[in-house]
């Protein structure tokens, strides 16, 4: 599944998408009223893209596991995150065999089973896999008719690439990252004027 920009905020019964990042707070979007609202610096902000779940082997992002459990679904809603402790646990170990039993309580059983069923009822699951399939075949054909239209002979060709060399040596060279493509200036601070 596709988490990214959807975030879970302590305290609160739902989740946020990511609006924008203010001087001192995090806006934010509630997935279900729409309502938009901050975050202040205080609130325990947490991106669901950055959440993974511990297993006997490696840590399984999230993503993978929402996609396990659409998968145990079909596609449908997951029990409510109400049910009892055992049967909570029980679940899980049917849609995730390998979860750590030790490092993983109910109470984050409780939390990814409440934010599958509020995803899902707003049809905001969509598997990766498909998705960049999809993308992949769409860059795929635009590339190939870019390539039909865009044939240039090669004597052209060699023309435009020794144009293209004259005019990289011309432009000042920019360290990446630097501050809006300035070049830093030299030590010193300002320069002296000459003759004083």
């Amino acid at each position: 599944m596709n988490l990214k920009d959807i975030l879970a905020i302590s305290g609160e019964g739902t989740l946020f998408k990511f609006i924008a990042q203010g001087k001192n707070a995090v806006i934010v979007e509630n997935l279900e009223t729409g309502k938009r609202s901050s975050a202040g610096t205080t609130a325990k902000v947490s991106a669901l893209d950055e959440i993974s779940i511990y297993t006997t082997g490696e840590d399984l992002p999230l993503s993978k596991v929402m996609d396990l459990i659409w998968e145990k679904e079909t596609g449908g809603p997951a029990p409510s995150h109400k049910q009892p402790d055992a049967e909570l646990k029980k679940y899980f170990a049917e849609a995730l065999p390998e979860y750590d039993r030790d490092r993983v309580y109910t109470s984050d059983i409780r939390k990814v089973l409440h934010w599958y069923n509020i995803l899902q009822g707003l049809n905001l699951l969509v598997k990766e896999e498909e998705k960049t399939v999809e993308d992949g075949q769409a860059e795929d054909k635009a590339g190939d008719k870019e390539s039909s239209e865009n044939k240039v002979p090669e004597s052209a060709k060699e023309e435009k690439s020794a144009a293209a060399g004259k005019a990289k040596k011309s432009e000042p060279r920019v360290k990446a990252g630097s501050e809006s493509g300035r070049i830093p200036s030299a030590k010193g601070g300002k320069p002296k004027a000459s003759g004083k």
